[in-house]
This record gives C-alpha cells, structure tokens and sequence, in this order.
C-alpha cells in the first residue's frame, strides 16, 4: 500500500439522449470557436456529427476530420496549424481513443512555442505547459482517454508511438452514450473489450500490495467484461453496452492505481509492434501478455492465483491455477476472434528483436514494470515466445 494523490475533474455526462446538455457545457468553458475533431467519417454516416452540428448551432465551428488510427503526428500538426489559424479556444472530439488522444496532442501543441516532437521525445526542457480546453464525445469504448489525462501520438516515419499526459490534458466533459455501440464493427468491439481488459490487468496482475478495495475494483471490471462478451454479437443490446462502455472508462480513470503497484510492460511493447507492424493496439496487448505473464511467472504467481480463482472460478494446487488462468485469458482474446500469435499476422518477425532492442536503449528502458523487474533479457524471451 503506497501513499497517493487522485484528482479527475472531467465531468461525464453517461447514458443515452444527452447531447442536449452539450451548449450548456460549452458555455461553462466559454466556448466561442470550436474546433470539432474526428477521424475516419463514420460519425457522418451514422448521423452523429449532423446532430452535434445541430446543437452547435450559434457556435464558430470549424471541422477537421481524417485523425487515424494510432494518431500520426504529421496528420495532427494540421489540426495544430488549423487551430491557430481559426484562434480555437475550445476544440471538441467526436470520436475513439485515437481521435481523443490525438485532440490532447492538438490541445498543448496549439499554444506551444517549440518544435512539439521535442515533447513527445522528452527533449529537456520541452513541456506543453498549458492547452486548449477540450471536451469529448465518445464513439468507441476502449482505451478510456475520455476519462484520463494520458495520450498515445505515432510518427509513422519514425517508427516511433510515443505517450504524453498532464493535468491540463484531462477532457473538461465527456459524453459516452451506450448507443453507440451499435455502429461498431466486430473488430472494434473485440479491439475495446480486450484494451479494456489489459488495462484492467496491468493494474491488478503484478503484486500483492494490499490495496483490497482496487484489487475488487479491478476484478469487478475483469469479470463485467467476460459477462458482456456476447456484445461483440450483439452490439444493439443495451445492457451489453452499458455495462461494456462503463467497464471501459473505469478501467483507466485513474482508480485502480491509487496506492497499487502497477506494471504496463505489455503497452510499451506492444506500441512497438504497432509502430512496427501496424497492429491494432488491442491485438499487440492481447499478443503480450499472455507470454509476459509465462516470463514473469514466479514473481506473479500469487496474483495469477488470486486472478485464476476470483475470476475464472479455477480450483486446484496455486501453480495449475496461475498456469490456467493464462491459458483462460488468452482462450478469452481468441474467443473473441483476436490472433494471440506473431505468426498469424503475416509480419516479418526478423527484424523484431534489433527493432525493439534499439528503441528500448534509445530511451534508456532498462528496467521496467513493478520494480523493475523486467530487462532487456526477459523483454527479448517475451518476444521470442509471441512469435
């Protein structure tokens, strides 16, 4: 049990038939020139963005849509460019995690001076010291950036997916309507249940540390996500989604880790193989853990038990236990259709090991997760095993 500070001033505005509220929101942050961010135009076809236009109505708003998948820099600094460019002083994101951790980088980067790689490289001295407010309007439950401060920005010519937060980069207000959850695609229900999911463990699956109240907190999400699995088949199912988009937002609003040892190995090598290979960033978390958790056996062994017994309702010695309780996590991403193998994603895994090593040293990760515990050898046998 470690000491802890918690603060989370983002309003959430949960359930369905809200957007109403959104003027109200918007005046409350004196709100004039809006900038309203998107990615791919699936909020158009679905009807979404024509009715937040609606309720925008009297506002400025300027539009910029096309922020991918895995944000890419290049695409972002447009936006940046666009924001200074209309005076922004309120930008809102109509969209996923990518689309809202994209508006974070927008938000510090439109005031900012300097070159803003440098902060995302951690050049000494570079720091978004302050940022365009922003509010959220979520499409895609998953990574819970709608709820956190933390964001994750790719530069494709790099190779490089680099992360970045602050206080000023929690959204001011998110709307997260369940309803939307029927305009998903399979791939994405799975995508979101699973970033959820490893979320969830990357705070819960290291250390007995005796926060008792987190780690049913955490374990209350883990089991909630296995119930509403059937959502990726029935994604118009109210309950299902409900119950998924919260899970989702609870998983990283900042909860869990308050007094928690925490790990998130499996994330820094998975935005490798994104970087890299361009996986999905869910599929890379759900090709990970499972071997990082065969590393990482001994030291993780009571917790794996603890995980086994609680969530799966294994029974039996506690090494068989923890054994099985991998196998039933990585039984549980295969279920829902995700590959948990290197191999079946027709990638060229020869240059993985110099790629990951060379990033790895570059930035001085030596010695990661909960106290740092895993090196470069325990790093490369992870990697070895996922192919």
């Amino acid at each position: 049990m470690m000491n802890f500070e918690y603060w989370n001033p983002t309003r959430v505005v949960f359930g369905s038939e809200q957007l109403n509220r959104l003027p109200e929101l918007l005046d409350e942050n004196k709100a004039q020139n809006i900038l309203v961010a998107y990615g791919g135009g699936s909020v158009k076809q679905f009807g979404l963005f024509d009715e937040i236009m609606k309720v925008l109505q009297g506002y400025k708003v300027v539009e910029f849509g096309g922020i991918e998948p895995n944000p890419q820099y290049t695409t972002l600094m447009k936006a940046v460019e666009l924001g200074r460019k209309e005076k922004i002083d309120f930008i809102l994101a109509v969209g996923g995690g990518s689309v809202i951790d994209g508006v974070k980088f927008i938000s510090g980067a439109i005031p900012y001076k300097g070159e803003p790689w440098d902060v995302l490289s951690r050049v000494e001295g570079a720091v978004f010291e302050s940022a365009v407010p922003f509010g959220t309007v979520l499409t895609i439950p998953a990574t819970g950036s709608e709820v956190n401060s933390g964001a994750v920005v790719s530069r494709k010519e790099l190779n490089e997916k680099r992360t970045m937060g602050g206080p000023q980069f929690f959204p001011r207000f998110s709307f997260c309507d369940p309803k939307v959850v029927s305009t998903l695609p399979k791939r994405q229900l799975a995508n979101g249940i699973i970033d959820a999911f490893v979320h969830t463990l990357e705070q819960y699956l290291t250390t007995e540390y005796g926060n008792l109240l987190q780690e049913r907190e955490a374990e209350a999400i883990l089991a909630t996500l296995i119930d509403v699995k059937d959502v990726v088949d029935r994604p118009d199912d109210y309950r299902l989604a409900y119950n998924f988009m919260l899970s989702a937002s609870h998983a990283l609003n900042g909860n869990l880790r308050c007094g928690a040892v925490t790990d998130w190995v499996t994330h820094m090598i998975g935005h490798e193989l994104t970087a890299l290979y361009n996986i999905d960033h869910a599929r890379t978390l759900a090709i990970i853990a499972p071997r990082l958790y065969e590393v990482q056996f001994e030291l993780k062994l009571n917790k794996l038990a603890q995980y086994g017994k609680r969530i799966f309702g294994l029974e039996g010695e506690k090494e068989e236990i923890a054994k099985r309780a991998i196998q039933k996590t990585e039984e549980f991403f295969q279920f829902l259709g995700v590959n948990t193998k290197l191999s079946e994603y027709n990638v060229d895994t020869a240059i993985l090991l110099d790629h990951v090593r060379d990033k790895f040293q570059e930035r001085g990760w030596t010695e990661l997760g909960m106290n740092g515990t895993i090196q470069w050898p325990q790093v490369e046998q992870i990697l070895k095993n996922c192919i």
